[in-house]
């Protein structure tokens, strides 16, 4: 199934670079591209893609706007590009609903992979990159009060939760706590519905912003 992409970026020489990239894959189709937020906003609900490459920093409605535009109405899943890695816009572009980041100056093959893993519904970020990124713009923030959402999670997925937010990969958590991959697949998926989250990366948002994660 081709996978098609949504280019948002205020310079056009940067789309140009990004469709030649995804232009040369056989199973990626670059369907629009838009010069800011407003309109990569507009294409999305025009042209239903399953992808969009958020630029952050755009004139008028920038990328954070955006993003939780999309993030609300549609399901195309957004994958935001942004020079900096520890960027306080890309955490603000995480928790409005991107599903992960990459830097502008990826490696093509780290951007056609970050693409598809988007595209299948995970997250394309590390997670100890989210965890690096979180432990630096978070704890700035005021001590948030106990979120009561986490009183719909058992035992266990409360456990899930802090693993995952600690950077885990599902076999890692699956070592830790002697359960099968299989299993920790399983929690997830009921976290991330219990919460109402999109992701992972929802996910370990929630655990800092919620109190899960001491700061």
């Amino acid at each position: 199934m081709t996978i098609r992409v949504v280019i948002a970026d205020d310079q056009s020489l940067v789309r140009t670079g990004l469709r030649m990239i995804l232009d040369n894959a056989d199973d990626i189709e670059v369907v629009g591209e838009a010069g800011d937020g407003a309109e990569a906003v507009a294409l999305v609900a025009d042209l239903d893609p399953d992808v969009v490459l958020m630029d952050i920093r755009m004139p008028e409605v920038d990328g954070v706007e955006a993003t939780a535009a999309i993030a609300a109405a549609h399901r195309a899943r957004v994958l935001v590009l942004t020079t900096f890695d520890l960027d306080e816009y890309v955490y603000a572009a995480l928790r409005a609903g991107a599903s992960g980041f990459l830097l502008k100056d990826a490696l093509a093959p780290d951007l056609l992979a970050g693409v598809r893993v988007v595209a299948s519904g995970e997250a394309t970020l590390a997670p100890t990159v989210t965890r690096r990124l979180l432990d630096r713009v978070v704890t700035g923030l005021p001590a948030a009060p106990p979120d009561d959402r986490l009183a719909l999670l058992t035992g266990r997925e409360n456990e899930v939760l802090r693993q995952l937010a600690r950077g885990l990969s599902n076999a890692e958590i699956a070592e830790l706590l002697f359960l099968s991959p299989g299993t920790v697949k399983t929690h997830v998926g009921r976290i991330l519905t219990k919460l109402g989250l999109r992701d992972r990366v929802q996910a370990v948002v929630f655990a800092y912003e919620s109190g899960l994660i001491s700061r």
